[in-house]
């Protein structure tokens, strides 16, 4: 009967340990729950309701993974499904972010899938060894083009070019 109720026991931790969150894992869900919760005053804090009517607002002004987050949830208006609920809940409970994430990845595995972007220091980054996806992304975020680019070296001479422009230490020095 011990072995029994040992067995059971382990059984339960492993799932226990098995569906808590890894560290890095869901770090767009982590950290745009916290973001929200930050903007929430205390009255609205303990209604979940009010909490989804502020949730829809909120990703009214949201950009990149983040919107991707709040179309995974309901917070859009083109949201095709809505799980708010999973999210409003726990909110009004005060349970933490990285415990509501944990929630809602059971819910949709994709929405701890989301990745920030990492973002390239110009000035360390050996632009050589980059891909050129991460080059194109380079001037894409600066609004800039590459006319007649076709190989590697041709993204990596407009880059030099234009990094004096968008350099953070040359803007510094302005």
């Amino acid at each position: 009967m011990k072995t029994v109720f040992l067995l059971v026991a382990l059984i339960v931790s492993i799932a226990h340990t098995a569906s808590s969150l890894k560290e890095g894992e869901c770090e767009v869900c982590i950290a745009t729950v916290n973001k929200f919760a930050n903007t929430l005053s205390e009255d609205v804090k303990k209604n979940p309701k009010s909490i989804e009517t502020e949730f829809k607002k909120f990703c009214k002004g949201t950009k990149s993974k983040e919107n991707r987050f709040c179309y995974y949830l309901g917070g859009l208006e083109e949201s095709a499904t809505g799980i708010l609920g999973e999210l409003s809940k726990p909110l009004s409970w005060s349970l933490p972010a990285d415990k509501i994430c944990e929630k809602l990845k059971k819910k949709d595995a994709q929405i701890c899938e989301l990745r920030f972007e990492k973002q390239i220091d110009l000035n360390t980054v050996n632009l050589k060894k980059l891909k050129v996806r991460d080059l194109k992304k380079i001037l894409n975020d600066w609004d800039e083009t590459c006319e007649g680019c076709i190989e590697k070296t041709d993204f990596i001479k407009r880059i030099e070019e234009l990094k004096p422009k968008y350099s953070k230490s040359s803007k510094s020095e302005l």
